[in-house]
């Protein structure tokens, strides 16, 4: 009788574990209630980086199992960067993390391509699960150790099929250099793609879902994947990723669904077995409440102590609180921390002076608002807040370009102003005017392996000084960037197209550190309490 009473409030207590306390009843019904008969799609997107956040997937799909159902998890891409503790593996470590938490599909996102196509294959080569990806070629066909779709069939004969689909905008998102020779695309070419795949897996399939890299971002259009479900038929439920949405249907009713980022919540997706149909589809907040894995928090845990020991050190200090937010922020205006990046490289550069070939007056620099990842709280700045800052691994290139050109590339990155823009320039060595009541005057074609159209005529954007001196549009300036934008990453194509470019070798990273430590003296005071004008905007 003890040993009875002993297992029944045993089993009680794990129960009651499962149960997080920050649900409602009706919410911990809906998803620790009787499964059987059911098949249930667990799904995440854009996790970035948040190695401890696969725990509670892994636990919810062992939960949902208990509860009768026959259980997939799957991901909509953008696994690979975030966090140190994964971009500093190149993305594997994220591979790793997933095959312990039983992932089963997974597409891949433009963050897959940071380090490199060759690093993605390698990566990939260590997965468990299957990559799906139907509308990124390399020689026409679709990429090495990645499929098109595939159909998983549940014990109970429920058939699925699944396809996956990457944003155009990898093309410009990701580095030019490091994925050369791939084709993405775009536009009624993707959506014919998505119906071939649709087209293949309707006779064999129960029910189809695309795993979606592509978001709902109205600048993202045609690209969208509300664009995707418009343009195309036979596709039951969309699981997006790239725009960060948190969201259980698209803007227009559309049968698409997606998480936000970071593990911000977990997507379900409820089959009938018996009818073959969608039944229910819904997010689990995720906190710390939630059931967790013993075993995938020991491999997150194994990554993040090591990279703690590694990087986890005091090197300065902050009087302020470093803006590094997306909007407002570094992609809608200037900010503090867009101001000491693009301050940092122009002084690495200028320590070898005679290394830049135009006088000191014209070295301007130029930052990319999307390739500044994370703020800094003010008080102690380590190592691994930098990296978390500037996780890409770029160095540090010097462009030569003319006033013309110079202003051309300032037109296109400002050109969604005041909508966010990763190609939003933050800058040092200028003041420029963005008049936001003038219209932006595209070109009729985009720019050359880009989903971004190039300004007609220049009509928002004036250069007011540099380095406090009239601007002159037949002058040439050295442009100080990171070695994303000359190879036309965002909206640089004017970056890309200059012939008189070279690569200083130095890691922006080490170069902002180094002018924390040198030049400020160790501390982030005053002087970057806020915005230095260096950018207004007329709205």
């Amino acid at each position: 009788m003890k040993k009875l009473l002993a297992r029944l409030c045993a089993a009680a207590l794990a129960i009651t574990m499962l149960i997080p306390a920050s649900l409602s009843r009706a919410e911990v019904a809906r998803w620790q209630g009787d499964y059987t008969g059911k098949t249930v799609i667990l799904h995440t997107n854009d996790v970035h980086g948040a190695l401890k956040g696969y725990t509670y997937v892994k636990a919810l799909k062992a939960a949902f199992t208990r509860a009768g159902a026959e259980v997939i998890l799957v991901d909509a891409g953008d696994y690979s960067q975030g966090e140190p503790e994964v971009s500093i593996y190149k993305g594997l470590s994220a591979v790793k993390i997933m095959n312990r938490a039983h992932y089963d599909f997974a597409t891949i996102g433009n963050h897959e391509f940071d380090y490199g196509w060759a690093q993605l294959k390698k990566n990939l080569k260590k997965a468990k699960f299957t990559v799906l990806c139907a509308d990124v070629l390399e020689d026409g066909k679709v990429l090495e150790g990645i499929q098109a779709n595939a159909v998983y069939t549940t014990k109970s004969g429920v058939r699925i099929g699944l396809f996956g689909l990457e944003t155009p905008e990898a093309m410009t998102k990701t580095n030019p250099a490091l994925i050369k020779g791939l084709v993405f695309l775009a536009g009624e070419d993707m959506y014919a793609c998505a119906q071939a795949q649709v087209d293949e897996l309707k006779t064999k399939s129960d029910v189809i879902i695309c795993l979606a890299h592509l978001g709902v971002d109205k600048e993202v259009e045609p690209n969208t994947s509300y664009d995707l479900a418009k343009n195309t038929t036979g596709i039951d439920f969309i699981i997006d990723g790239h725009s960060h949405d948190v969201m259980t249907e698209g803007p227009n009713g559309e049968k698409i669904q997606s998480t936000g980022s970071k593990f911000e919540n977990i997507g379900v997706i409820v089959i009938d077995d018996k009818t073959r149909k969608i039944v229910e589809n819904y997010l689990i907040p995720v906190d710390e409440t939630l059931p967790t894995s013993y075993l995938v928090t020991k491999k997150a845990n194994k990554y993040i102590n090591k990279i703690d020991e590694q990087y986890n050190i005091v090197f300065a200090k902050s009087e302020v609180d470093l803006n590094g937010e997306k909007d407002p922020g570094n992609r809608t205006e200037e900010t503090n921390l867009g101001d000491i990046i693009t301050d940092a490289m122009i002084w690495k550069v200028m320590q070898n002076k005679e290394g830049v070939a135009v006088d000191p007056n014209h070295v301007v620099a130029v930052e990319n608002g999307g390739g500044i990842r994370a703020s800094i709280a003010a008080g102690d700045i380590t190592k691994k807040d930098i990296h978390t800052v500037l996780p890409f691994g770029n160095t540090v290139y010097v462009i030569y370009l003319s006033g013309a050109e110079l202003l051309e590339a300032l037109e296109a990155s400002y050109q969604s102003c005041p909508v966010a823009l990763g190609g939003f320039s933050q800058i040092s060595g200028m003041e420029v005017t963005i008049d936001t009541t003038k219209a932006y005057k595209p070109n009729a074609q985009t720019y050359p392996n880009s989903t971004y159209y190039g300004p007609r005529k220049i009509t928002r954007v004036t250069i007011n000084s540099v380095n406090g001196k009239p601007f002159n549009k037949n002058d040439i300036y050295a442009v100080v960037t990171n070695d994303f934008l000359p190879q036309g990453g965002d909206t640089y194509y004017a970056f890309a197209a200059a012939t008189d470019k070279f690569d200083t070798g130095m890691a922006l990273d080490e170069a902002l550190m180094e002018y924390i430590t040198e030049e400020l003296g160790g501390v982030v005071g005053g002087k970057y309490a806020g915005q230095q004008g260096r950018i207004t905007i007329i709205k």
